[in-house]
């Protein structure tokens, strides 16, 4: 039996009298390449926000590895408001709101649709200080500077990641000097110097032309099989997510609509009237 690495339960995001994502449940289980796709505004960005610490969901559960990391439900005036389901279902429930920090902590990354280097640093130090999130100094060891050989870790650990994913020839370059599919790339490396278990790629593929598209699904396998990881991405690049794929979740409005196979989502009338079109037969 396929081991569980995230869940959602009935997780609602309510921005005022909007509801963004309704009463989402889905599960990604371990090595697997979930994708959750949608038209534009269905919520996509918004669940994985909720998942890491970017917002509290108004509702609803994330768990991870079988612990909630995330928990929340209808409070103060959002009592009166709440137009989600199951106001009730977990109220007894203690509220968890962890920071996005924390949520990296235990073993979950994410890039982001609109990509987020950091503009001032090099492509080396991006990579670095994101190997600062498992460094095992304290404030004691840094300040007395008894911790160079962390240090020395940490920096030939950067240097190897970047040369695994053919960027250390340009280790000393502005990471925004870099093209815009290296940059993509960047950023998934970053994301790896955190050691995650659990990677989320927002639209990784945007921007690209099939051939880098293609070669972007290649390169997700890769990094899924040699770290050992899971992947759940949001992607627009339909080959990308028929070819890459294990399942899909369809949402449309914040809703889920279907789950499944790719050959099954494919042929699934809703999903062609919400996002892909008109079917052939038709």
């Amino acid at each position: 039996m396929a081991e569980n690495i995230l869940r959602l339960d009935d997780v609602t995001m309510q921005f005022g009298g909007v509801v963004a994502v309704n009463n989402l449940s889905l599960e990604v289980n371990k090595g697997e390449i979930v994708a959750l796709i949608g038209p534009n505004g269905a919520g996509k960005t918004t669940a994985f926000n909720c998942i890491t610490g970017v917002y509290e969901p108004t509702n609803g559960v994330v768990s991870f590895f079988g612990k909630p990391i995330v928990a929340n439900h209808p409070r103060g005036k959002m009592k009166k408001t709440y137009a989600g389901e199951n106001a009730l279902k977990y109220t007894k429930l203690k509220t968890i709101d962890p920071t996005p920090d924390e949520i990296t902590k235990l073993g979950i990354a994410r890039t982001f649709q609109n990509i987020r280097l950091w503009k001032s640093m090099t492509v080396f130090d991006n990579v670095l200080t994101a190997k600062h999130m498992r460094a095992k100094q304290n404030v004691f060891s840094a300040t007395l500077r008894i911790s160079a050989a962390e240090e020395r870790r940490m920096r030939e650990e950067t240097m190897a990641l970047l040369e695994e994913q053919d960027l250390a020839r340009y280790a000393d370059d502005l990471a925004t000097s870099l093209p815009y599919g290296l940059q993509r790339r960047l950023e998934i490396a970053r994301a790896l110097a955190t050691e995650p278990q659990l990677l989320l790629l927002d639209e990784p593929a945007a921007g690209m032309n099939p051939q880098e598209t293609q070669e972007l699904g290649e390169f997700i396998v890769e990094i899924k099989n040699k770290y050992d990881l899971t992947i759940f991405m949001i992607e627009h690049h339909m080959d990308l997510v028929m070819q890459f794929s294990d399942r899909i979740y369809v949402i449309d409005f914040g809703k889920l609509i279907c789950a499944g196979t790719p050959e099954s989502v494919q042929a699934d009338p809703r999903v062609i009237d919400a996002y892909l079109g008109v079917s052939e037969h038709e």
